[in-house]
């Protein structure tokens, strides 16, 4: 038997996505947000409301850079997730993160986060909070890729958000292969 919840933001995984800007006197800015996803083949949508500092750094330089919470950095990413840009000015020096120039926008990379999404804005509409952006780059650390150059979860370690019970999960192990293992069912 199923039990309801009704209408609910749940769905599972949820990615932790942390955006990175600029503010208007250069200074970096980040945000913890767990709605949104790839919407297109070079564009994300994440649900981000009119009153975050992020929104409105977003609109002024018309940038952001997506990069993927890890394990390691939970409570940094949490943190910024949790205060406020309009409140604390410098809540991303405080997360101990460090911002490196982006060659594609003009938005902050995160060097303790190694794997980032380098947009442009597409648009943002302020009555459904959505956001879209265009993904001009992909960059990671090497630190974080196979021996076939390829982003390696396992080295990664991003973590996910489960709305239910308010935690932040790491990604499990392989389990199958994509697009290879349904074909036995053909």
């Amino acid at each position: 038997m199923r039990k309801n919840f009704g209408a609910k933001p749940m769905c599972y995984p949820m990615p932790v996505y942390i955006i990175g800007t600029y503010g208007a006197d250069g200074t970096p800015n980040a945000m913890n947000a767990a709605w949104g996803g790839i919407s297109e083949e070079t564009e994300i949508s994440i649900c981000i409301s009119a009153e975050h500092k992020t929104t409105e750094n977003i609109l002024a330089r018309k940038a952001f850079t997506v990069s993927m919470a890890t394990e390691a950095y939970v409570a940094a990413c949490d943190y910024v997730g949790i205060v406020s840009g309009n409140k604390e000015p410098d809540k991303f020096t405080r997360a101990g993160f460090h911002a490196a120039e982006s060659a594609f926008v003009d938005a902050p990379l995160i060097d303790e986060l190694p794997m980032a999404l380098e947009c442009r804005l597409i648009s943002y509409d302020p009555e459904s909070c959505r956001l879209v952006g265009e993904i001009v780059n992909v960059s990671a650390d090497e630190s974080v890729l196979n021996e076939d150059g390829k982003v390696d979860p396992a080295k990664l370690r991003p973590i996910v958000y489960d709305p239910m019970n308010r935690h932040y999960l790491a990604l499990g192990e392989k389990v199958g292969n994509a697009f290879r293992d349904g074909l036995a069912l053909k």
